[in-house]
């Protein structure tokens, strides 16, 4: 199983609706199927044109690592050179902050992520797990 496009769309938009709700600044989402491939991603008007590599980074992490943000966090503060070499064999590409956030389905498989930026990271997170949840999918943040 893996996040199909139309969870992708509901998740992106009820991030969206939460983070207008909580008044946050332009959001970025980005989705990925279990593969780590893009699924959908959609930045608000407003939102920076580099946010997308910042979601996809957050997103990428969590997938590739099966690693939710915060854990991945975690780990770079504990043992910096790990995530360095995290990073170096995935060219760069990983973020390892909170707004990763892994999707699992009912045998707690990863089935993707979702990949947040725009506020502070924490809200970015508290935006993104109302979008999951509207899409009836379990989330890791």
């Amino acid at each position: 199983m893996t996040v199909s496009l139309e969870q992708a769309r509901i998740i992106i938009a009820q991030t969206f609706k939460k983070g207008s709700e909580l008044g946050l600044k332009p959001l970025s989402v980005v989705v990925l199927d279990a593969g780590g491939h893009v699924q959908a991603f959609e930045r608000e008007d407003g939102a920076a044109p580099g946010r997308f590599a910042i979601a996809h980074g957050k997103a990428y992490g969590a997938v590739m690592l099966g690693m939710a943000g915060r854990a991945q966090m975690a780990r770079a503060e504990a043992q910096a050179y790990f995530m360095s070499a995290v990073n170096g064999a995935f060219g760069g590409a990983v973020v390892p902050v909170p707004g990763g956030i892994l999707l699992r389905d009912d045998q707690d498989a990863v089935i993707g992520a979702v990949g947040i930026t725009g506020d502070t990271s924490d809200n970015d997170v508290l935006a993104g797990l109302a979008g999951i949840a509207a899409a009836g999918l379990k989330a890791e943040a």
